[in-house]
């Protein structure tokens, strides 16, 4: 009987290289950026026609998702770099939206960013043309690509700030969708540039914390923060401090190290932080510097900074308090001028209210817009003299600058609804849970409340001061739609994660358990009851 070779018997040899995944094969015979000029032809065959790895992997990279939930109707998810938006370009995203009658809406995202749904295959062509005439792109905005870059959303205005991130910002997304960016990442990929002293990033795996080194303001190197249904994790001081100016040439070289020696066979072990504990910090710190050395040396300093400009550093910073709200009038520090801060409920826009708010940041303001990790939006450079015309204005009864102090800093993924992984509605639910809750409790602060509808924790609720996520529990004899509720996050000078408080609450309980909650560990005082 001839004897099967180990290698024939399934077990690689020492030299094989392992087995690339599906979802990386897939990757590696097409790139899905080649995708953009065939577009329209894509659009006439009709997604019906596209075979499993285009239509649910290799459009992500130009920012189409499709969903299992609305078959046949496409999300598309923008790159808005440090949350800023002008008048014009809402305008014809709420365009793009009106045009996809009931079935279209609109959400800003917890990374300062706005995706449209709704919309069918044939109109992506002509929408990518149009996001390009106003200087907007969706490119690699989804899968395996660095994700949307955020900073602090009150960047140039901010009377506390110690840097302004949107050069900042913008530089390193010029450099990421460039000739030298990554288009083949192991994973997903956030990056985040602080300048204020709320300026919290640590859910990030790369983040960049204001900090002075020898009397210079830069940027002390945060890597590693992550959440997944398997770990989350916060980011980690790799040792390093950088001037403002080496910020792009340092992401790239991350990300060049990234994109070679990333894990590529576990797609659950493959976000950064697992690769820092492969190396440990300090050789990863090491291979960095050197990855950077390599391509200063293949495209010159000019192009690709200097890294002898990174010095050592003990990871100390500037940040020492949780995110501000940024709600309701404030004064920029701009004489004279203000922005206003609005409540959008859950994130959730339509065409109209896009439309509206357009027409309010132009009329009232400088016709720009600014988007928070916090779901809401800021009209900016508002002189006094028209805060009263704007505050009168009819679109704010909707989207308050005065919210309560449970909807000021709710957050929600897009639950059900659109994801065909998130196990309850959470959008609606949350809206209706909070109001339940106002009309029973009275509460002297803000919590910070977080909505995830699966342990994929898109609406964060690590972050959460209660955090709640999508869960199955039993309620007489049934399996029912439930949340797990987490508590403790923290997002001051002493970050910390929410931990476990309960593993499944039936959606139909959490008012009464929530109420519990407020009362007895956030001041909460109930209402008494309106007498008949």
């Amino acid at each position: 009987m001839t004897q099967t070779s180990p290698a024939r018997a399934g077990v690689p040899s020492a030299d094989a290289k392992p087995a690339l995944s599906k979802i990386e094969q897939a990757k590696a015979e097409l790139c899905g950026l080649e995708l953009e000029p065939r577009l329209d032809e894509l659009g006439r065959q009709g997604w019906e026609s596209l075979d499993e790895a285009t239509l649910t992997i290799r459009l992500k990279w130009l920012g189409i998702f499709f969903r299992p939930v609305t078959p046949g109707r496409f999300m598309v998810r923008l790159r808005l770099p440090n949350g800023v938006i002008s008048a014009d370009q809402l305008e014809v995203l709420a365009d793009v939206v009106d045009r996809c009658g009931e079935h279209g809406s609109a959400d800003i995202t917890t990374r300062q960013n706005i995706q449209l749904r709704g919309l069918l295959l044939e109109d992506m062509a002509p929408l990518m043309a149009a996001l390009k005439r106003v200087g907007l792109t969706s490119r690699q905005s989804g899968h395996d690509n660095p994700r949307n870059l955020t900073g602090n959303p009150l960047a140039g205005i901010d009377p506390e700030e110690f840097i302004d991130t949107r050069p900042l910002v913008a530089a390193i997304q010029e450099a990421l969708l460039g000739p030298c960016g990554p288009r083949n990442l192991p994973r997903k990929f956030n990056v985040a540039v602080g300048g204020a002293p709320d300026s919290f990033l640590l859910h990030n795996d790369l983040a960049f914390l204001p900090a002075i080194h020898q009397g210079e303001l830069g940027f002390t190197v945060m890597v590693g923060g992550f959440f997944s249904a398997q770990r989350n994790e916060l980011a980690v001081p790799l040792g390093l401090w950088l001037p403002a100016g080496q910020l792009p040439a340092f992401t790239l070289a991350v990300l060049r190290h990234y994109e070679r020696h990333g894990n590529r066979q576990q797609r659950n072990k493959s976000r950064l932080m697992y690769l820092l504990d492969q190396l440990g910090l300090e050789p990863y710190r090491q291979v960095v510097l050197d990855t950077w050395q390599e391509l200063a040396a293949e495209l010159g300093p000019e192009l690709f900074g200097d890294p002898t400009a990174a010095c050592p550093h003990d990871g100390s910073h500037l940040v020492s308090r949780a995110p501000r709200a940024g709600l309701g009038v404030q004064p920029q520090k701009q004489e004279g001028l203000h922005w206003v801060g609005l409540h959008v409920p859950m994130g959730r826009l339509d065409a109209e209210a896009m439309a509206e708010l357009a027409r309010l940041a132009r009329s009232h303001g400088s016709g720009e817009l600014r988007l928070t990790e916090a779901q809401n939006a800021l009209i900016v450079n508002v002189p006094a003299e028209r805060l009263e015309p704007l505050l009168a204005e009819p679109l704010l009864q909707r989207f308050r600058p005065d919210p309560s102090p449970l909807q000021a800093e709710a957050v929600s993924c897009t639950g059900n609804a659109y994801c065909g992984f998130a196990l309850i509605p959470t959008k609606g639910t949350a809206q209706a849970v909070l109001e339940e809750l106002e009309a029973r409790v009275e509460l002297p602060h803000a919590v910070r409340m977080h909505w995830t509808g699966c342990p994929n924790a898109c609406g964060q609720p690590h972050m959460g001061q209660i955090g709640l996520m999508g869960a199955k529990a039993r309620k007489d004899g049934q399996m029912v739609e439930a949340a797990k509720i987490f508590l403790g996050g923290s997002m001051d000078a002493d970050p910390r994660l929410a931990e476990l408080h309960d593993k499944g609450v039936p959606l139909s309980d959490l008012p009464d358990v929530l109420e519990e909650l407020l009362v007895e560990r956030f001041d909460a005082r109930r209402r008494q009851p309106v007498s008949s």
